[in-house]
């Protein structure tokens, strides 16, 4: 039987909510960013609960279909955010990126229970 050490946490960094709580707040103020499937997303990060193995896997393949946005104009910009980067906050940004990878190394497939 594992140890309580080898549990694997489901409930993303402070640092993954703050994204996600600054893109909603773009998406309010700009208008623009993001599907109501980015919303909820970012709602459940900004919640902090432990999120399924299988948002996990969906989180890694949004980022790696999005990359590409981060080369549009204003992305990364506070002041005139592109929708992209606004998405991309909603996500969990930079940070949300690395910790589903991270994450997915460790639960591979695991079946959500």
């Amino acid at each position: 039987m594992p140890d309580a050490d080898d549990e694997i946490d489901l409930v993303c960094p402070q640092a993954v909510a703050d994204n996600a709580a600054r893109g909603l707040a773009y998406r309010e103020k700009f208008g623009r960013g993001g599907t109501e499937i980015g919303v909820g997303r970012a709602r459940e990060l900004v919640a902090r609960r432990a999120v399924a193995p299988s948002v996990i896997r969906r989180m890694v393949s949004y980022f790696a279909r999005h990359e590409v946005d981060k080369r549009a104009k204003n992305f990364g910009n506070d002041a005139n955010p592109s929708a992209g980067y606004i998405a991309w906050l909603l996500w969990g940004g930079d940070e949300g990126r690395a910790w589903a990878l991270e994450l997915k190394k460790k639960i591979g497939n695991a079946p959500d229970i």
